[in-house]
């Protein structure tokens, strides 16, 4: 789990952000280690999570990424609640379980969105799924889905009954313990890909993480100019010596 602020340390946003300007390689070992929704019915708005579920995902994906109101360190910064990560991962559960209609969402279509150029969203036209592939995606959906019912059951139980009424302390406790190793790397990978996948897969509402980290998203088919290329964007966040050296320890932790 990202370390907590503390006075005179380095927020929670500061790793994540260098997190995701670090090599894939090196993103991939970030990832902290690594059957359906239980009865009720699916919480309102949501297809996969019951309301419950929903609400223990979206706290504990928000002690990942804090937003304003999680963490004063993070004011002016949005987090996992403000991007509705735990929507972008109810639609990723949820992608096959429509029998018709268009393709799941899975693969977002193209070439580009409406963002940067005039007419049609064409990435919210999701690519149908070859049989194999298919079958591929629906045997990761199905550990998936296991992974989320026995982990979110697994933070209730730690939290003696109800992770959403623990402290936001007791409940960084639980995240960052052995019993919640397994389910940990899933939320982890998920609250990242939520915080700043393109906004047709569900997640960064309102394109708040590319907003919080500068990023001007997909600008096809303008593209950018020469000048825009040449010119620097900024400091290198992996070559912020306090910024890599805290994303170091955390690692060294995990």
């Amino acid at each position: 789990m990202v370390p907590a602020s503390k006075p005179g340390g380095l927020p929670r946003r500061a790793v994540i952000a260098a997190m995701s300007a670090l090599p894939a390689a090196a993103g991939s070992a970030l990832v902290l280690a690594a059957g359906g929704c239980t009865g009720g019915g699916t919480g309102p708005g949501r297809r996969f999570f019951t309301g419950h579920q929903a609400a223990v995902v979206a706290d504990a994906t928000a002690r990942i990424a804090p937003g304003p109101g999680d963490d004063p360190a993070e004011a002016g910064h949005p987090g996992a609640r403000e991007a509705d990560v735990t929507g972008y991962i109810d639609a990723m559960l949820a992608a096959l379980d429509a029998l018709a209609g268009p393709g799941p969402v899975i693969f977002a279509g193209g070439p580009w969105s409406n963002r940067h150029a005039p007419g049609p969203d064409r990435m919210a036209s999701f690519v149908a799924l070859d049989p194999v592939t298919r079958i591929a995606w629906r045997r990761r959906l199905a550990d998936w889905r296991q992974q989320y019912a026995r982990g979110i059951a697994t933070l209730d139980r730690l939290a003696g009954g109800d992770f959403t009424k623990a402290t936001p302390a007791e409940q960084d406790r639980i995240l960052a313990s052995q019993a919640a190793g397994s389910f940990r790397p899933l939320l982890f990978e998920h609250t990242i890909e939520g915080l700043y996948a393109v906004p047709e897969y569900g997640g960064n509402r309102g394109l708040a993480g590319w907003q919080d980290i500068g990023f001007p998203g997909d600008i096809q088919p303008r593209g950018y100019t020469a000048e825009q290329v040449e010119r620097s964007d900024g400091p290198d966040p992996v070559d912020r010596t306090p910024v890599v050296t805290d994303v170091l320890a955390f690692l060294g932790a995990v």
